[in-house]
């Protein structure tokens, strides 16, 4: 395994899913339009929920293309690894949404996995990664988040631990 693809993967799954993170710190709340629009499925559950919002999606987009490009890799491989990224969110809010978890609830692993999964196996090829590294990379990227869920959480940087 190249050390080099594992760090530039893993500081790519830290931007995707971090840059939400950060957008809902330093922007106006008033910017945080929901990507669902409030919609509620037949169970009267949200779609998705309120937390995933139009600025998030947008502030992974920008700061993970940004960083594919300063890592070498291109726009286009920093879009699709965003891209996947919220993809892999957002499948996992569904699910929780249908399970009747409440948002910003943690479900061991099912948060982390997609979200990690999805946009690694998106771009692969482009990152020049196999299947040990992909396992390793979701591995390493679930330990990160149940350790830097609470820090973000007790220094106010996350409503939920």
């Amino acid at each position: 395994m190249s050390i080099t693809a594992f760090i530039k993967g893993l500081t790519l799954l830290l931007t995707a899913n971090g840059a939400p993170v950060l957008a809902g710190v330093f922007a106006d709340a008033r910017t945080a339009k929901p990507i669902d629009g409030g919609f509620r499925l037949s169970d009267g559950r949200p779609l998705f929920g309120a937390a995933k919002t139009w600025r998030g999606l947008f502030a992974a987009l920008v700061a993970t293309s940004f960083v594919a490009y300063l890592l070498n890799y291109g726009l286009l491989t920093g879009i699709l690894f965003a891209v996947g990224a919220m993809a892999g969110d957002l499948l996992s809010s569904f699910c929780k949404r249908r399970l009747g978890r409440a948002e910003g609830s943690h479900l061991r692993g099912f948060d982390t996995a997609p979200e990690s999964l999805l946009p690694l196996l998106m771009v692969k090829s482009r990152l020049g990664v196999g299947w040990l590294e992909i396992a390793i990379l979701v591995g390493v990227f679930y330990v990160i988040e149940e350790w830097l869920s609470p820090v973000l959480y007790k220094w106010r940087l996350r409503k939920q631990p």
